[in-house]
């Protein structure tokens, strides 16, 4: 396997982080250790910028590319959203009443989770490798 990109995700299926790498928990890491990790992933995930940085946390989440799609709002890097849970306030649902005319009913209150099917994976960061070049 090639050498990887210094900050380069992978997704991994084992349940280590492999030398050079991190899992992609959030993680605190020192900016005096890590400064070309630093100038390539700055504060986008986290950290205060002076003594920290914070790896992405890719924990109940599912990757997005930044920018703004058609019927989307913008994203920037590093942006998290949405939930996974929702609120039915009030919604009108049909119900049969056995071969009698249909009628409604109206539904509200706390609606379980509402996440897609899943796999559980390991995203690994690359603390070592090559900087990548802009061009």
């Amino acid at each position: 396997m090639s050498e990887p990109f210094l900050a380069e995700i992978r997704i991994f299926a084992g349940n280590f982080a492999p030398r050079g790498w991190a899992f992609c928990n959030g993680q605190l890491l020192p900016i005096s250790q890590n400064t070309a990790l630093f100038s390539l992933i700055s504060t986008n995930y986290g950290g205060d910028g002076r003594s920290t940085t914070a790896l992405p946390d890719m924990r109940d989440h599912v990757p997005a590319h930044p920018g703004r799609g058609p019927g989307l709002p913008p994203a920037r890097l590093g942006d998290t959203d949405g939930d996974t849970t929702i609120d039915v306030v009030s919604a009108v649902t049909p119900a049969r009443n056995l071969g009698h005319t249909e009628t409604s009913r109206t539904v509200s209150g706390k609606v379980g989770e509402t996440r897609q099917p899943f796999l559980g994976l390991n995203f690994i960061i690359a603390l070592a490798g090559l900087y990548p070049s802009r061009s």
